[in-house]
């Protein structure tokens, strides 16, 4: 499998794309997290690490909306996200740890169905996307029929043809081979030199240079050497 992907993403910044300050979490009456804050420059891969429970699914899906019991403030180029929900939206990428897609439509459906109401991308884009993942031939073959890993590519070939400037990725490495790893970890750094901001959770390996470290329960964020 080998990830292709659209350059040119601006320059780099020096301003945060994403702040956060004092977020805290509590579930089932358990603090997760408490007065956690970091910065997300663009051009930056970090990954969010921590021992199992300590909040890294959760941080991710609070950064993207997804989870509304906490406190504390986001930021988003400088304001706060409550002021522009929106245009933070439009400019957000989150891929969940399942795949996310209708197993009774078809890759291409799903890509299509993933992009409406986000910008306009045209069917040939869309097949060139699932080629990119490994997926030519099964553009058109229900993802019920599909294995978990061509599952997982189908969900994969949306950054292919992402423009939003921050990527949320959670666990995005499960379920695909040793090739697909390789491939979608020289796409996260082309990402991260291409100016955009990338954070991920994973429980693979994940070495890349220049990577930051975000990690739970220790409250830092680091330079990974």
């Amino acid at each position: 499998m080998r990830f292709t992907h659209r350059p040119d993403y601006g320059a780099l910044m020096s301003e945060p794309l994403l702040q956060a300050v004092n977020l805290q979490c509590e579930r089932d009456k358990r603090i997760l997290f408490r007065e956690l804050s970091f910065s997300i420059l663009p051009g930056t891969v970090t990954r969010v690490e921590g021992p199992n429970g300590s909040g890294k699914t959760t941080l991710l899906r609070i950064l993207a909306g997804l989870n509304d019991a906490w406190t504390g403030e986001l930021k988003w180029r400088g304001s706060p996200v409550d002021s522009q929900r929106e245009e933070f939206l439009r400019n957000m990428l989150y891929l969940g740890h399942r795949p996310g897609i209708k197993p009774l439509l078809t890759p291409l459906e799903n890509l299509r169905a993933l992009m409406a109401g986000r910008r306009q991308v045209s069917d040939a884009a869309l097949r060139q996307a699932l080629q990119g993942t490994g997926l030519a031939g099964f553009e058109n073959v229900p993802c019920r029929n599909l294995s978990a890993g061509q599952q997982r590519r189908v969900a994969l070939a949306r950054l292919l043809i992402a423009d939003e400037p921050l990527w949320l990725l959670d666990e995005v490495f499960t379920a695909i081979d040793a090739d697909g790893v390789q491939a979608l970890e020289a796409l996260l750094l082309q990402r991260a030199a291409e100016g955009g901001a990338v954070l991920v959770t994973t429980h693979h390996d994940l070495d890349l240079p220049g990577m930051h470290k975000l990690t739970l329960g220790a409250g830092g964020l680091s330079d990974e050497c």
